[in-house]
């Protein structure tokens, strides 16, 4: 539910973003000289913003990840016959809808 939620979050973060540069962009395309200049720094300034959130959520994602394999592999090590169980459970229960297709 929490990465729905930070998934929807980020959705909506970067929709905002590409609004407010595009809305930005087109002012700068009116004005020339100093206001021009001034658009396109905070276009590029919402761009980063958005880079920077991204990297976050990347680094995140990727740490999360890494403490599901963490559990995951302590989980095996330490119930072999019982993922072996599960595993061959999961093999045949896909073997048996793969067959009905």
């Amino acid at each position: 539910m929490a990465f729905e939620r930070t998934r929807d979050q980020l959705v909506d973060d970067f929709s905002a973003v590409l609004a407010e540069a595009e809305d930005l962009l087109k002012k700068a395309s009116n004005e020339t000289g100093d206001r021009a200049r001034d658009l396109r720094s905070q276009v590029e300034s919402k761009l980063l913003s958005a880079k920077l959130r991204l990297q976050e959520l990347q680094t995140d994602a990727a740490d999360r990840a890494k403490a599901a394999a963490r559990y995951t592999d302590d989980y095996v090590h330490d119930n072999p016959w019982r993922a072996i169980g599960v595993a061959a459970a999961v093999g045949f229960l896909a073997g048996l809808l793969m067959n009905r297709r």
